[in-house]
């Protein structure tokens, strides 16, 4: 009897832990995610695609669901963005380059005022990128735009202005990638 009740506690724990996460890709998604003490639960998640290629898992996190891009990225809360690495086509420089022209799309090309936070958030991934690893690029309210890389805080960036460019490389009018947009909004 003990065994059978302790197999079913088994069995009910693996079922828990399961429907606690979202199966992306060849990624699994935590469902809820803590950062500054505050919980975010996963408003939406897919894949970054490029040339047929799956490049990441890429998920929202926010206190509250929402389909609305444009009061995501404004808002002054704490959020997150977590990109879950698939492809080794993704490099360091690759990285950059998508974050500059995400910049640049989000801002219309006006990032003058942004520049040096720019730099200085790219700077926080000094290391080579490589598949399985994962990024969260959280906003935390009172502190800035803080890069993760595999839960090891490496940084970050100050200011709200930062942040919504930031979060409209994957929300903004021009994202980095349409699907993966509707699909972080949940829609």
């Amino acid at each position: 009897m003990k065994k059978l009740n302790f197999l079913l506690t088994l069995a009910f724990i693996i079922v828990v832990q399961l429907s606690a996460q979202t199966k992306v890709g060849d990624a699994t998604l935590p469902n809820e995610v803590t950062f500054n003490q505050e919980k975010l639960v996963l408003n939406g998640a897919g894949i970054r695609e490029k040339f047929f290629f799956d490049i990441y898992a890429g998920g929202l996190y926010l206190k509250t669901k929402t389909t609305d891009a444009e009061s995501i990225a404004n808002a002054d809360e704490t959020m997150a963005v977590k990109l879950d690495i698939l492809s080794g086509m993704m490099s360091r420089s690759k990285m950059e380059g998508a974050l500059r022209e995400g910049f640049e799309k989000a801002t219309n090309n006006n990032t003058a005022s942004l520049a040096t936070r720019i730099d200085k958030f790219i700077n926080l991934m000094q290391e080579e990128i490589e598949v399985g690893q994962v990024y969260d690029i959280v906003y935390e309210k009172g502190k800035g735009s803080v890069l993760y890389k595999n839960g090891v805080e490496k940084g970050f960036v100050e200011g709200l202005d930062f942040k919504t460019a930031l979060f409209n490389i994957w929300l903004g009018k021009k994202p980095a990638d349409k699907d993966l947009k509707s699909e972080m909004l949940g829609k």
